[in-house]
């Protein structure tokens, strides 16, 4: 686990436990009231006159004025620490930009792990807890792929499509975070307790609830927009029409988000709900390159240089040529950089054609493969050239 780091005093951190635990506030009011005073600490200094004026009840001013909180806040920051977890508010510079743009950021984070992961490409996968052996299968590849891609994968940590997104990106020696939906020292369902140990060693748990919450069933809806507030994305495989990830992929939407779903069987009610947002407009996923070529170029590039330094560590700084010398690549990639060239875009099409009789699935992952590496680069209209 990684050491914590402690940008917060002792006295701050206590402000902001207490101020999450005040009756009747709620998160917008919260995070207005952090707006208007600058910290919880001003906050609970205002009289109930400067309260009511920023906006709130009378009934909630005078619990903020009186204190009432601070007896639960240090219960809450000793099992904090008893949990070796940490607390990132909302103006903490490790939380996740993507996340404090939304209507409601969470306006304080329970974090146990490496925190540092919510500065990473995170992609949200979700689906239902009662998958098919397809669902499954399904997960398990793309998972495993996208997090070989450099993308760290979210999830709920539930039964189901969750549990096997987070293994897989595990298994492929890749990151994960689980957003719970109760305090991050409540493990839920009962048989993750050795997944969550594991991610609480090479991945991150949060939440924005308590510790020591209960999982009750109405703070799963509320915890779905972390996981797609902090996305790039969300990837839903396998849910019913008003499942739990379709609500997921709604407030994706609603962020402005990339949809992605994987296509299933007309006859399978588990596939409704992704069959549906793919008519709605959801990009169709046969691959982990379907979703890696719908992301910002920004994201993409960093993607690239994350794969140049994991391939050539310490070297990312090096040319082009000496990169292709160093680097193992499969004889597919070495054949489409062959045919790549410097001064002129190849449609993607053309070199399904030249690349024959190899499938299109090996060119497309040759292709990502000299993306990753900065040997070749992807224009506008699916077009590649080669940068060097």
């Amino acid at each position: 686990m990684s050491a914590a780091v402690d940008l917060l005093t002792a006295e701050e951190e206590l402000h902001w436990l207490a101020l999450i635990l005040v009756p009747g506030l709620g998160t917008r009011k919260a995070g207005q009231l952090v707006r208007q005073f600058g910290t919880p600490v001003a906050a609970f200094r205002a009289s109930v006159s400067e309260l009511e004026g920023a906006g709130l009840a009378g009934s909630v001013a005078r619990s903020i004025a009186s204190g009432c909180t601070f007896d639960d806040a240090i219960s809450q920051q000793e099992k904090v620490r008893a949990a070796e977890a940490q607390v990132i508010p909302l103006t903490d510079p490790r939380y996740p930009a993507a996340l404090r743009e939304v209507f409601d950021p969470p306006v304080l984070l329970f974090a146990r792990g490496r925190v540092e992961l919510l500065q990473s490409i995170l992609l949200g996968v979700v689906g239902t807890r009662r998958p098919t052996p397809y669902g499954v299968a399904a997960a398990e590849r793309l998972s495993a792929d996208l997090a070989r891609a450099g993308l760290t994968i979210v999830s709920g940590m539930a039964r189901g499509i969750d549990t096997t997104a987070h293994k897989s990106a595990l298994a492929a020696d890749g990151k994960t975070v689980a957003v719970f939906g109760c305090g991050v020292d409540n493990i839920y369902p009962a048989e993750n307790r050795k997944l969550a140990a594991e991610i609480a060693e090479k991945g991150l748990l949060i939440s924005e609830f308590p510790m020591g919450a209960p999982a009750y069933p109405q703070n799963f809806p509320v915890r779905n927009r972390i996981i797609s507030g902090m996305s790039v994305g969300v990837l839903v495989v396998e849910g019913a029409q008003y499942s739990g990830s379709a609500i997921t992929a709604r407030m994706a939407a609603e962020q402005e988000r990339e949809v992605f779903a994987v296509p299933g069987s007309i006859m399978s009610k588990m596939s409704w709900g992704p069959n549906l947002l793919i008519k709605e407009g959801a990009k169709l996923v046969q691959d982990w390159n379907d979703v890696v070529v719908e992301l910002p170029a920004e994201v993409r590039r960093r993607l690239i240089a994350a794969g140049v330094q994991r391939l050539l560590p310490g070297e990312e700084e090096a040319n082009d040529e000496d990169k292709a010398a160093k680097l193992e690549l499969s004889k597919a990639s070495r054949d489409v950089l062959q045919r790549l060239r410097a001064d002129e875009a190849i449609h993607l099409d053309r070199i399904f054609e030249l690349m024959e009789p190899c499938s299109s699935s090996e060119v497309i992952a040759a292709l990502f493969e000299l993306e990753m590496t900065g040997l070749a680069r992807q224009l506008p209209g699916r077009n590649y050239v080669k940068v060097w």
